[in-house]
């Protein structure tokens, strides 16, 4: 199974950014499509975004479209994804997976990481 560390959360103020990544301990981590899914205290684990194994498609849910990225350089094992105009409600633990589809749900992701906190202030 595959090892995922993220990284880069932290507090930011709203209308800020912050980049995440997540690095993978698999050489085979490159045929693998990747996700990120958050969860916030009392709230089931929300799907953010997926890309494919070779990064040439990415998509998101509608409440990050247009102020997230996702990103990744298979030369590093590594995925990332890049947030801009943050607020309070992006605040959350998030978590990157991996998984063999093409999916928004987690059931289907196999590997997880053990997630990073990101705190947007008002």
């Amino acid at each position: 199974q595959m090892q995922l560390v993220e990284s880069g959360g932290g507090l930011v103020q709203a209308g800020g950014s912050l980049t995440l990544s997540c690095a993978a301990s698999k050489r085979t981590y490159s045929n693998y499509n990747m996700g990120w899914f958050r969860q916030a205290p009392g709230k089931e684990r929300e799907f953010v975004g997926a890309t494919s194994w070779s990064g040439s498609w990415t998509y998101y849910a509608d409440s990050v479209k247009g102020r997230f990225t996702i990103s990744r350089v298979n030369a590093k094992n590594t995925v990332y994804l890049r947030m801009n105009s943050l607020k309070p409600e992006d605040t959350a633990v998030y978590y990157c997976a991996a998984s063999s589809g093409y999916t928004r749900n987690p059931n289907e992701y196999g590997s997880w990481g053990q997630g990073t906190q990101v705190t947007v202030s008002s």
